[in-house]
């Protein structure tokens, strides 16, 4: 069967309004400042805390 009438802009635009990209919440590193994911570890420094700190590689650039 086809649709009897044209389904509008609108409707169409209202029914995809979810489809929409949600914002990412950023905290703050309290050890060093950075910007980072809550609850995990700093991309930086590698604190997620006080208890628990990861070792994170520092890569050497190539020249």
């Amino acid at each position: 069967m086809l649709p009897v009438k044209k389904v509008s802009k609108s409707k169409t635009r209202s029914r995809r309004a979810h489809h929409r990209l949600k914002p990412v919440n950023y905290s703050v590193c309290p050890k060093c400042g950075q910007a980072k994911l809550p609850h995990a570890a700093c991309d930086k420094c590698g604190y997620l805390n006080s208890k628990i700190t990861l070792k994170v590689a520092e890569q050497a650039e190539k020249g």
